[in-house]
């Protein structure tokens, strides 16, 4: 199975992390996309401003080989809505209706764009990390504990030791005891909170397996990782990016905690089923 990436959507999310000129590129695009589909790399060039060599540079440096390769990822990109709809920018005329569609297309769109970044190799990686390891911890500082806490919930369910918690000081303290035989779930929209990144530096020093859910590859978190899965949601005004992130890293946590339920089946199953037996004691008591 090959997860063919929505390039538009990706360079939008992405925008902020490229230099002026690519920017300049990246907005070329996403505005013009019926012609940026059609064009040559003189083309190309000619509508940007931005010249053939630095188009050349900027499409390997998205993971395209060429940019022939690029423009054939281009090309299948449906244009039926404008990239401004397509996040849907909330706007003070907006009705009820309005707002609800935006948010749940929003939503959407996050998800597609994250399962179409995601690779089967990265998931199958992170999948034998967490059942290879001793113990598995997962952090998230603000919007991101919730991400955080809810996967460990999950893998509760499975005979995987997992830590978590929602004060930070203990967080720290739980990334500290953690070593080499365990593996770090690090969750991070920006990937540049200044205590998720203390934690992670932390976790690095004992050389602690880190796996990044971020929306930025080049960020200082994505830097300290090991493996990096990339949650793709667009900041706009009223319905921050936080939104539509959360829900694409829930489901990166819900793809991992299935990936790995059907590798452990049984021993899942026989905690579940403990799990299960235990709650309906408490509840005839």
């Amino acid at each position: 199975m090959n997860m063919a990436k929505n390039i538009i959507t990706q360079l939008r999310v992405q925008r902020k992390q490229y230099n002026t000129t690519e920017q300049k590129l990246i907005d070329y695009i996403i505005h013009n996309v019926s012609q940026a589909q059609e064009a040559t790399i003189q083309e190309m060039s000619d509508g940007s401003g931005v010249s053939t060599a630095t188009i050349s540079r900027f499409v390997k440096k998205i993971g395209f080989d060429s940019f022939r390769d690029f423009s054939v990822d281009l090309a299948r990109i449906s244009v039926q809505k404008s990239p401004v709809e397509f996040f849907g920018e909330i706007v003070d005329t907006d009705d009820t209706v309005a707002i609800a569609q935006k948010v749940f297309r929003g939503a959407e769109n996050a998800l597609a764009a994250t399962v179409n970044n995601l690779t089967i190799d990265q998931l199958e990686q992170a999948t034998q990390c967490l059942i290879s390891a001793r113990r598995v911890g997962f952090f998230g500082i603000g919007g991101s504990s919730i991400v955080a806490f809810n996967a460990y919930h999950k893998f509760l369910r499975t005979p995987i030791d997992v830590i978590a918690h929602p004060d930070y000081d203990v967080q720290l303290m739980q990334a500290v005891r953690l070593d080499h035989t365990d593996v770090a779930v690090v969750i991070s929209h920006s990937g540049r909170n200044k205590d998720t990144l203390l934690i992670a530096q932390k976790l690095s020093e004992n050389h602690v397996k880190i796996i990044a859910i971020t929306s930025f590859p080049d960020s200082p978190l994505a830097k300290l990782a090991d493996l990096v899965l990339l949650s793709l949601a667009e900041e706009v005004n009223f319905r921050s990016e936080s939104m539509s992130s959360l829900i694409a890293q829930i489901t990166i946590i819900d793809t991992l905690f299935t990936l790995v339920g059907s590798q452990l089946s049984e021993d899942t199953q026989s905690v579940v089923d403990t799990m299960r037996d235990t709650i309906e004691e408490t509840r005839a008591q």
